[in-house]
């Protein structure tokens, strides 16, 4: 479990995020949504200590994320930020062998190898691994990138935006991958979405955040209503149920 306390934000003299405390429960997808500027991908930066905290405590499973080493916090979580520069003349095998960086520190092993093959064909990426990425679609790079964090071997993987750029086709096929990978791999898996849609489909859990303070939290099913919708992102978009499942109409 990832445990936020108090965790509070400024960009100088502008709140980011305002006393934040939350639980992000182990195992499946855990999506943060809400307006643009919310403070979604900085909660996620500073669970990843991309940034240092200023006020508050993150725990992950039973590690303190101000005072874990680097290389200890670094077997447990991944993260995938929003901006990821990489060499565009890297092949999508060596990118995803970074991955395993913080394992064998530059001397991989059999063992490494063996994860790098299954992230490969994980992602369905067997056929690109020898291909540059500036070869690559957006999707087939995204997807390498998200394989990279994945060959990390870490129980939990948090993305930013993952879905940037991507077309629905590469969207839908990205979301189900990592909802698979979540729940046949155990990981736990925390990604900041901006489509409400693809959060009712493929979460199991739904935090939102609205000018650096939390909204409601839970299923999505549960927590996505037309209340919700004018509360959070103040639209008066109507939420219907089609063959079961949740969807916001736009």
């Amino acid at each position: 479990m990832i445990s936020v306390t108090g965790l509070s934000y400024h960009y100088g003299s502008v709140p980011i995020l305002r006393d934040i405390s939350l639980d992000i429960p182990r195992g499946g997808v855990t999506a943060l949504v809400g307006p643009n500027g919310a403070g979604k991908s900085t909660l996620l930066g500073l669970i990843a200590r991309l940034m240092p905290l200023q006020s508050g405590r993150v725990i992950v499973d039973d590690l303190n994320v101000a005072t874990t080493p680097s290389d200890v916090l670094a077997r447990k979580l991944a993260i995938l930020p929003q901006a990821s520069d990489v060499a565009t003349r890297l092949t999508v095998g060596e990118l995803i062998s970074f991955g395993r960086y913080p394992h064998h520190k530059g001397r991989p092993t059999e063992q490494d190898r063996a994860k790098i093959k299954n992230a490969v064909e994980t992602f369905e990426l067997s056929q690109f691994v020898d291909r540059t990425l500036d070869s690559l679609s957006g999707g087939q790079r995204q997807r390498a990138q998200v394989a990279m964090t994945f060959a990390q071997d870490t129980d939990f993987v948090l993305l930013d935006e993952p879905l940037n750029n991507l077309d629905i086709a590469a969207s839908r096929s990205l979301m189900k991958l990592l909802r698979r990978v979540a729940h046949e791999h155990n990981r736990t898996v925390v990604t900041v979405l901006h489509d409400i849609n693809y959060a009712c489909a493929y979460a199991d859990h739904m935090v939102t955040i609205k000018s650096g303070q939390l909204g409601p939290a839970g299923v999505p099913s549960d927590v996505v209503s037309n209340d919700m919708l004018k509360s959070v992102f103040n639209t008066d978009a109507q939420v219907v149920q089609t063959n079961g499942r949740t969807l916001v109409q736009v």
